[in-house]
């Protein structure tokens, strides 16, 4: 399957302008430290799932879902007039948990080391 460009520089355009609207743009208290780690364009343009990470735990994440969902549709009529496009995608929110899964991997992996140097012992 040959690899859409343009869906690639929509992606990270949408990725941008979220980035930058999260930071600068809501003001809903509940959106807390979120970080913008990926935007994925479905096929025919018509939604994008917006993968985000939050610090903190789970209230934390559990707020901070509660104001993107909040903000979504001023969110899609900023990207839609930023883009020039009759209608930005619909914007699903999805937690990435990737740096969690890795914090959890580095863990046992120490525990691992530990076990080993006590062994060596």
């Amino acid at each position: 399957m040959a690899k859409s460009y343009r869906k690639e520089r929509l992606n990270e355009s949408i990725k941008e302008m979220l980035s930058e609207l999260v930071l600068t743009g809501v003001r809903d208290p509940r959106v807390g430290l979120v970080t913008i780690t990926a935007v994925d364009v479905a096929a025919d343009y018509e939604s994008a799932k917006v993968y985000y990470t939050v610090l903190g735990g789970e209230a934390e994440r559990e707020e901070s879902r509660n104001g993107l969902e909040s903000a979504k549709s001023y969110l899609r009529k900023t990207i839609a007039r930023n883009l020039k496009v009759h209608s930005a995608p619909e914007l699903r929110f999805v937690y990435d948990d990737t740096l969690d899964r890795s914090m959890r991997i580095e863990a046992e992996i120490k525990k691992i080391h530990e076990r080993d140097d006590e062994h060596d012992e």
